[in-house]
Formats: structure tokens, sequence, C-alpha cells
């Protein structure tokens, strides 16, 4: 449905930058992400590429990692110069070739002028490992206040470690871009792929792709309509849920639009297309999919921001430091000035700030999924606790998404268990969607269906038959009085009463008789209302967007206490509403289930996909809730907000202790006290700083949310 066009790739931070080819962006070093949908060319190379270099690198830098935490435990059994040489011959590999894309980022932001999250990373981890090498080699010339159990201070495990958490993300990044590739692809899957072309009283199927306007096109019962256009001839029923997300099916006629990739019902139809190709309705909710996603700014964003004015600082301190003991610092004064100016770089070198986040999201997830919760991005976990709005849908998220019988009205002295499974005993015979919610209830109850002869299906009015030798019909109220059945004033008060409540009537009637009104409708999910109860408690403003009409969309929302109701708003209409209160400057959450609610699930800033909903919604989101439980919205809203604070605590701790690192590096302690950086201090201070965050983080595990 979608045309074949030369893709272009461009990043979702600095949309200036497109280019015929992936790559990185030069501003950010942001990997470039495609415009349109990309074929599915198998897997990503980029990915296997990313996985394997952090795999190899997990699997050497943990060793480094132990040997230079359990450096004193283990003096008596590995001497500390060989374990600094195992550390050298473990670590090389993981900084050089495992961390390569991040020196190749780093020089293109240093030739660009844009100093960027890679620059801080190829800075610290270059200047770790190029001094260790330099303190291994050369222990000898240093001063003795820098030596101790005879070798100088190395930071291999600091390079090593810094490289292996910053390609975690970047596979845990490209992950969600294939899984964004899916849900287009999803997408495109729901079109149907041929199409039963009539010409001169001929019919010919062919490929829907070379359906052109104005052809005339037959579309048969249980087939999907293959593109937009108008009903010509015929009468049906047809399952727009796709693009409305509403459960019960819309009667069509001649004159009647009909969508492309819906699903017709039992009637046969002919129709002339009107919108082809990228021109359809799927294929306007693909492309509002693919630009949404692409146009979410991650939150590298701030991290760049961060590094463009910390690195030029911690150069700045690094030169003054290297100026003020080349110039009063004691013999030798070059060396000792090398020495601490390289000091200074490597304690600033944020290894605890790696840790900080990653280490509280992967609680958090494993605590999420106790819940019910599955996470499917970090940042969105973060940013799920700043949100203030939040806009649900109506069908599958505040109700359970498929019509059900809610109530029976016989009048006075009726039966209800004889009208129902009277109604049951014909519906069964015919294919209509609401046909199926009237059995299950007959069945619910036990009831006994009965044998019917002379079934009659008269499409886009009602079914007929012979039940115990009487005439039984089920339909609309124009076809019921012109087979000469007597409805009356009360039958007809009763049935606007069941609409005015938001549910669906089915007239049942026997011979010249009412004999029940049948109410059908998509009830509430229990628990939904105290669950909007809670979001209001917490601050957060709950919105309801649906494809319903208004009457049926106010009254959910008066049964689950929601204010803001939006009708008949289509996929468009919603993408409009996330954009619009992300434009008053609102953190936005959008919660669905369809497919017509993947575009604002993708632009909202964390989208929530309920887990009974389609696949394409659940690839689109965020968040999914297993349950499709909106009590589980707010068990996660209240996770992410713990989350949040336990990232500030860690990020605290790891500047914490690299703010009191950095001056003492520089020999800041030294004219006062004689006191430079000593290698246990160095040490005890990363491990302390590791310990807390790691400490710190595995609080959420008992956090109750």
């Amino acid at each position: 449905m979608v045309g074949h066009r030369r893709m272009i790739y461009t990043c979702p931070m600095h949309p200036q930058i497109r280019q015929d080819h992936p790559g990185n962006c030069p501003i950010c070093g942001m990997t470039l992400e495609p415009m349109g949908i990309p074929e599915d060319q198998g897997e990503d190379r980029e990915l296997v590429d990313m996985s394997r270099r952090f795999w190899i690198g997990l699997v050497l830098a943990v060793p480094v990692f132990v040997l230079a935490m359990g450096e004193m435990p283990l003096a008596g059994v590995i001497p500390p110069r060989i374990s600094q040489w195992i550390q050298l011959v473990l670590s090389t590999p993981v900084v050089w070739w495992a961390g390569f894309p991040f020196f190749a980022r780093a020089w293109s932001s240093i030739r660009t002028g844009n100093l960027n999250m890679f620059t801080l990373i190829a800075l610290g981890v270059g200047t770790a490992w190029t001094y260790s090498v330099f303190a291994l080699l050369a222990a000898g010339r240093f001063p003795a206040a820098y030596i101790s159990h005879g070798v100088a201070p190395v930071y291999f495990e600091a390079g090593a470690v810094i490289t292996t958490l910053v390609l975690l993300g970047q596979v845990l990044e490209l992950r969600a871009r294939g899984r964004t590739s899916f849900a287009l692809r999803a997408l495109l899957d729901q079109a149907p792929k041929t199409a039963h072309w009539v010409r001169d009283g001929r019919e010919e199927e062919v490929p829907a792709g070379d359906v052109q306007v104005g052809d005339i096109l037959r579309v048969r019962p249980g087939e999907k309509v293959p593109v937009d256009g108008r009903i010509t001839e015929g009468s049906t029923a047809i399952d727009e849920s796709m693009i409305t997300g509403e459960s019960l099916p819309v009667e069509k006629h001649a004159g009647d639009k009909a969508t492309g990739a819906t699903i017709n019902g039992t009637g046969s139809f002919l129709m002339s297309a009107k919108r082809v190709g990228e021109n359809t309705v799927l294929s306007q909710i693909v492309h509002l999919v693919a630009e949404a996603q692409r146009s979410r700014a991650p939150i590298q964003k701030l991290v760049d921001r961060v590094s463009a004015v910390f690195i030029p600082v911690v150069l700045a301190a690094a030169a003054v430091s290297f100026a003020a003991w080349a110039h009063w610092g004691p013999e030798p004064r070059y060396l000792h000035a090398m020495v601490n100016a390289i000091a200074v770089l490597i304690i600033a070198c944020p290894c605890a700030l790696g840790l900080a986040t990653p280490i509280s999201i992967m609680v958090a997830v494993g605590r999420g999924a106790q819940e019910g919760i599955l996470v499917k991005s970090a940042a969105a976990l973060e940013t799920l606790g700043k949100v203030r709005t939040i806009i649900v849908d109506k069908t599958g998220t505040l109700t359970e998404g498929r019509p059900k019988v809610v109530s029976i009205w016989t009048g006075p002295g009726g039966d209800e268990g004889r009208a129902l499974a009277s109604a049951a005993s014909l519906e069964s015979q015919s294919e209509h969607p609401l046909a199926r919610s009237v059995v299950v209830a007959a069945e619910a109850r036990g009831l006994h269906l009965q044998a019917v002869d002379h079934f009659e299906s008269v499409p886009g009015n009602g079914v007929s038959g012979r039940i115990d030798g009487n005439t039984v019909r089920i339909g609309k109220e124009g076809w019921l009085a012109a087979a000469g059945v007597v409805i009356g004033e009360t039958w007809e008060a009763q049935a606007g009463r069941l609409r005015d409540q938001g549910q669906t009537v089915i007239l049942v009637a026997v011979e010249k008789g009412m004999l029940a009104l049948i109410g059908v409708a998509d009830p509430v999910k229990k628990g939904a209302g105290e669950a909007v109860q809670e979001l209001h408690r917490l601050g957060v403003r709950v919105v309801m967007a649906s494809g319903d009409n208004a009457r049926t969309a106010g009254i959910v929302a008066k049964l689950a206490g929601i204010d803001e109701v939006h009708a008949n708003v289509d996929p468009k209409g919603k993408l409009a509403l996330v954009a619009a209160a992300k434009s008053r400057g609102a953190t936005v959450a959008m919660a669905g289930d369809g497919v017509n609610d993947a575009p604002a699930l993708a632009e909202a800033d964390v989208g929530i996909a309920m887990g009974t909903g389609t696949d394409v919604a659940i690839e689109s989101a965020d968040l999914i809730l297993v349950k499709g439980d909106l009590g589980a919205l707010v068990r996660a809203l209240h996770l992410s907000r713990a989350t949040t604070g336990n990232i500030r605590q860690n990020l605290f701790f790891a500047f914490f202790y690299n703010a009191l690192g950095v001056p003492i590096a520089a020999g800041l302690l030294y004219p006062l006290f004689g006191l430079l950086l000593n290698p246990m201090i160095a040490g005890a201070a990363m491990s302390l700083s590791s310990v807390s965050v790691i400490t710190n983080a595995l609080r959420l595990r008992n956090k109750s949310i």
C-alpha cells in the first residue's frame, strides 16, 4: 500500500541531517533513523555488531573489575604487578575494539565542534587506559607519594566497565529501533494483498497494489476491504475497529464509505475505489506512526548538553592543575604536573555515573514485571513519573473491548429466560457480530437452544425464522414494523432509555408482537473508576479519546469518573490531541490497545499498551500492561516516580564522590596538608560510589507500589 522510494535517514534530534544511507549523526553521534518504512532485510547488522561487541566486552570486563576491586584481598594470591598486566591484556580489546565505534563518533564530534556524550566517553576511557599503561610501564619514575605496594595506581577497570555499560545502552537503543520497524511492517500487513476487480460483468483477482481510483471492486463476506472507497451496491456490516477502535460493527449501505483493511461482515457489496496506495487511511496511519516514533527526543539530548559544558570544565581543571604543578610543584615538577592533570581527567570519568541510571532501571524493570508491567523503554519508565496528562482510549482500555448482553427487558409479566432462549436460537444461525453476544449470554445461563426452520437473513435489516411453529424476528424497528409487528410506545420508550445508557438495543418479536429488548454494551472494566480516582489524587489529568459516538463515550466517561471527553476521534485526531497537550508543555502518556491508537502511542512521551490489545499497539508502545488493567497503570506511575527518585539519589552519590575527587586529584590539599591522591583513596572512592549506587538501587525491589 506504500510505494517504493529511496530511503532517507535522519537524526531524531537534528532533522536537518539527512542522507541516503545508514550512519551516525555528525552532531550528536546518534544512529540515524529511516524516514519511511524500511524493508525487512533480516537481522540488523548494526545490532548484531554492537551485541557482539557488548558480550565480548562484558566477558573481558568482569574479571578486570574483580581484579581491580579485590586488589588488596588478592595481593597474597596474585602479585599487584601481575594483576595489572592481566588487567591490561583483558581491558585493551574492550577499550579499543569493543569501544571503537565510540572513538569514531567522538572524533567526528571534535571535527564538527559538537561535543557530546561520546566525546566524554572517549576522553574518560582513552585517558584512563593511556595513563594506566604509562603507570604500569613506568612505575619507577612516579614520585613515592603515588606508589603503593610497589606499583602506581591504574584504572583499566574504569575504561572497561564504562565501555561495556555504554555498549549495553546502544544495544537497547538498536533493539528499540528494530521494534519500531517491526511495528510499521505489522501495520502494513493489515492491508489485504488482493482485490476482486469487476469489469464488463467479469470478476478478476488482482494485486491490491494494482487498483486504481475509479475501479469497481467486489468485497465478499468475511474479506478485508482492499482500498478506501464508497459502496455503490449492496448492504453489510463492517468491523471498523482497526480505524475507530470500536468493537460494534457499523451498518453500511449504498453511498456509505468503506475503509481499506476493515473487515466485511456477512453481506457482499460493490464499491468504487476512491483512495489507493499512499493515500489510504491505513497508509496515513503508518506514516503518522513513523513520524511520531522518529520525532521522540531521547534522554541523550540532556546528556549531550551536560557534556558540552562538563568537558571544557574538566579540561580547564586539568590544565590549571598541570600549570600549577609545573610552576610551583616539587621536583620532578613536570612528572607531578602530568600525573595530577591525568588524575583529574580520570577521577572525573563517570564510572558510578554510568551505573546510576542503568542499575535503577534494571531493578525497576524486574519489579514492574512482578506487577504485570512490561517495560520496553528505560527512558519511558523515567518519563512516566513526570506525566501530568494521560489520554486513554475507550474500547479495550476503559472498557472490556467486547460486546456483552447487559440487560433484557420483556415488559410486564414477560419471561426473560424464554425470550433470551428464542433470541439465541435464532442468532445462533446468524454471522452478525452482535449475534454471538446473545448466544454467549444464553449459554452462560444454561438455556437450551431450540431448532430453527426457514432461517432467513436480510443484510442491513435483521434475521427471521420459525421456532416451535412461531415466526421470530430480530432486527431494526422499521423492518419489524414493515412485517406487521406492533412495537408500541412503551417499548419505544424503554428502547430509548437503554440507548441513553449507552446500550445497543436488539429488538426481538414473535409473530406480530414484541417479545424482548436485549441491551448489548461494552462494559467498563472492573476497577477502572478506582484507578481514575487514584490518578486524579496523584495530580494526573485523565482525558478520554474515543472513536465512538458522543452519547456512548459520555456515558462511559461518567461511569469511570473522567471529566474531559473527545468522541468521534479518528487516529489522526488522537495524535493531534497528544501533540496539542505536548505543545502546552505537558508531559503526556497515551494508553490504548488498537491499531487506531498506534500513532498516538508513538507520539506520546510515554505510550502504554494493554496486553490484551493488538500487536501493532503493543509494538508502538513503551510500556505494556499485561492484564490490560488500569490499576496496573497506577502501579506503573508509582514505580516510575520511585525509580526517578532513586536515580536522582544515585546521581548525587556519583557526583558527590567525583566532586570530592577532582580537587584532591588536582592537588588542592597538597599545599595545606601535603596530601596527594593516594591510589588507595582513589580506589576506595570508586568502590564506595559504585557500592552506594548499587545498594540504593536494590531498595526498589521491596518498594511498595
